[in-house]
C-alpha cells in the first residue's frame, strides 16, 4: 500500500491534480523560458500541413521531361517511318487517290520549310531548326505544365523529322530536300513532322493567351479563379495580419 500510494496522484493547493513525477498540468502555463516543441519533435505534427501540397498529384517536372520525350520520340518515329515507306510506294508524278482529288499521297521534295514555304533557304532553315531544337532541350528542365511539355514534345519531334531529312537527304548535308507526302484539297503538300510542328506551336500560343506559364503557374486573375482554395487561405491570413497591426482599443 505505501508503494502504491506513491504512484497516486497528489492534489496541490489550488485544487489541480499532479503526478509524482511532476509532470505540470495541461492548464499550467508553459514557462517563458522553455523551448516550444516543433513540428520535428513530433512526426504527426509534421504532415498537418496544406492537404492540396501532399495530395494535389501534380507531376514532377522530371515527369514532364519524360513526357516531352516521349512524345517528341513518338512523332520522330512516325515521320521517319512514313516518309521511307513513301519514298519506297510512291512514285513522283504519279500520287496515289485516297479520297478522289481531295486526299492523295504525292511525293514531293520540298526544299524549303513546311507546307513548301521559303523554298530556296534550306541551309537557313537547317541553322533555325537546330536552334530551336537546342532551345527546347535547354530549357526542358523548367517544364512545370503537363500542356507545355506536350505541345514541346510536338515541336521537338517534327523539328528532328525534318532536320534530319535535310542532313542525311540529297543534294547533300545541310541542304537536304524534305519528303512531303500528303495532299489534303488546295493545301501544300506536308509530312507528319509538319503537321506536329503546327499542332504544337498553336496549342503553345493557346496556353499563353490564357495565362498557363512554362513552369505550371497561371498568370494575372487565372491563377486565383484557378484556385479558389489558396486564394481564401491568402484572405484569411491577411485578415489575421490586420487583426495583430491594429492598435488595442
Amino acid at each position: 500500500m505505501g508503494h502504491g500510494s506513491q504512484r497516486i496522484d497528489r492534489v496541490v493547493d489550488d485544487g489541480q491534480v499532479t503526478s509524482e513525477k511532476g509532470s505540470r498540468p495541461s492548464s499550467e502555463p508553459r514557462p517563458s523560458n522553455e523551448p516550444t516543441p516543433s513540428p520535428a519533435d513530433n512526426p504527426a505534427d509534421s504532415t498537418s500541413g496544406n492537404p492540396a501540397d501532399s495530395t494535389s498529384g501534380n507531376p514532377t517536372r522530371s515527369r514532364m521531361w519524360l513526357i516531352l520525350l516521349v512524345v517528341a520520340v513518338t512523332v520522330l518515329v512516325a515521320d521517319l517511318i512514313t516518309k521511307i515507306v513513301a519514298v519506297a510506294l510512291i512514285e513522283p508524278g504519279d500520287p496515289v487517290e485516297i479520297i478522289g482529288d481531295t486526299v492523295t499521297f504525292k511525293l514531293v521534295r520540298n526544299s524549303g520549310a513546311a507546307f513548301s514555304m521559303a523554298t530556296g533557304y534550306t541551309w537557313i532553315l537547317t541553322l533555325i531548326a537546330l536552334a530551336v531544337v537546342a532551345g527546347i532541350i535547354r530549357y526542358s528542365h523548367r517544364l512545370g505544365s503537363i500542356w507545355w511539355a506536350l505541345g514541346l514534345g510536338l515541336v521537338l519531334g517534327g523539328a528532328l523529322g525534318n532536320l534530319i531529312d535535310r542532313i542525311f537527304r540529297a543534294p547533300g548535308q545541310l541542304r537536304g530536300h524534305v519528303v512531303d507526302f500528303m495532299s489534303v484539297g488546295w493545301w501544300p503538300v506536308f509530312n507528319v513532322a509538319d503537321s506536329a510542328v503546327v499542332c504544337g506551336a498553336i496549342g503553345l500560343v493557346v496556353l499563353t493567351l490564357f495565362g498557363f506559364e512554362f513552369d505550371g503557374t497561371r498568370s494575372g486573375g487565372a491563377k486565383d479563379a484557378d484556385d479558389p482554395a489558396r486564394t481564401d487561405s491568402e484572405d484569411a491570413t491577411g485578415s489575421a495580419k490586420s487583426d495583430r497591426q491594429a492598435p488595442d482599443a
